[in-house]
């Protein structure tokens, strides 16, 4: 399969207009369309509560002493695409996983055993990511999560004392915060109901160019990946069902206090989804975490700038340099 994380001007360019319907949002891009276009060389799946969950899992062995595991978990409507470029280096001395969490990417929604969507609150995920550890054997990694994907990684530290090395959180969700108007639309009954038949392209694209500091970074097949994932089959339906569960006000994060794993928090400070005062929310309360402010990076900085990412990576997991296929990234 190709691999959707690089891109050309070339490829860019032939990028073909989707048809009225799709760019309306009346139309779905099928499930087995996804998978076609969207999994890569090492995209693996493992069935995870009934549905077909997508990862990829490459990299050094750490039973070959050659590395730690590493689990990297993406954030709201993302996917495991948002890691590419950064794990392509990591790999290099870890084994690096990373997976579409449910409903997004390729794996999309989960379904109850009638069929019915399932909704993706806080216990659905504490279970979703409890197995997928299990049916992958992983007994100990350092985790990597941004956004909704750090909670997750936090909250699963808090819950399996001695099964993180280490923690890294990026422009994490956790503290009681306004939802992002994007996200908060689908609070309002009007959208839940329309959104599954109707939801234009653009404001989809108007949401991904939002969680970027400098969106001129973002690039066409980038973010027609968002568009199709956003419009996968079932996605939609399922978002609407989630969205009134994200209340961060019932999280205990002053259990963040008794946290015993090394911590790096890593945050974009043109970040528009997450308040940037949150970065020092987590280093407060986490005993003895680093914390770097990227100046002119948004919500995803491993996306928008993965080489200043990977600089602060490196040195937090003991990492030497190796020769990156990443083009380093201008300083702000």
């Amino acid at each position: 399969m190709a691999d959707t994380g690089s891109t050309s001007s070339a490829s860019a360019a032939m990028l073909p207009r989707r048809p009225l319907a799709a760019r309306l949002g009346i139309t779905s891009v099928p499930r087995d369309e996804l998978r076609r276009r969207y999994t890569q060389s090492g995209s693996k799946f493992v069935t995870i509560m009934g549905a077909d969950v997508h990862y990829v899992d490459e990299g050094a062995s750490e039973d070959a002493g050659q590395g730690s595991t590493i689990v990297m978990i993406h954030g709201f409507a993302s996917s495991l695409h948002t890691w590419n470029r950064v794990a392509d280096e990591l790999k290099r001395a870890h084994r690096v996983i990373r997976l579409d969490l449910p409903p997004f990417g390729v794996t999309g929604p989960l379904h109850s055993a009638s069929g019915a969507i399932e909704t993706m609150d806080l216990p659905t995920y504490r279970r979703f990511i409890d197995t997928f550890m299990q049916a992958l054997g992983i007994a100990r990694a350092t985790l990597i999560g941004n956004s909704l994907g750090g909670l997750i990684a936090w909250d699963y530290a808090l819950r399996h004392r001695g099964a993180v090395e280490r923690l890294v959180l990026i422009d994490s969700a956790g503290f009681p915060m306004k939802l992002p108007i994007y996200i908060d639309l689908f609070n309002r009954s009007l959208v839940r109901i329309s959104s599954p038949w109707w939801l234009p392209e653009v404001i989809v694209t108007s949401a991904v160019r939002n969680v970027y500091g400098d969106p001129r970074k973002l690039d066409p097949l980038t973010l027609r990946r968002y568009v199709e994932f956003f419009h996968g089959e079932g996605t939609r339906a399922a978002i609407g069902k989630m969205v009134p569960t994200l209340d961060f006000r019932a999280l205990d994060t002053e259990a963040l206090k008794t946290l015993d794993v090394p911590t790096l928090v890593l945050w974009g400070a043109k970040d528009r989804w997450i308040p940037t005062a949150h970065a020092a929310e987590f280093a407060s309360r986490i005993p003895g975490a680093q914390s770097v402010m990227y100046a002119e990076l948004g919500h995803i900085p491993m996306e928008e700038a993965p080489e200043r990412v990977l600089s602060d990576l490196r040195t937090f997991l003991g990492t030497p340099a190796v020769h990156a296929r990443v083009q380093a990234d201008v300083q702000a």
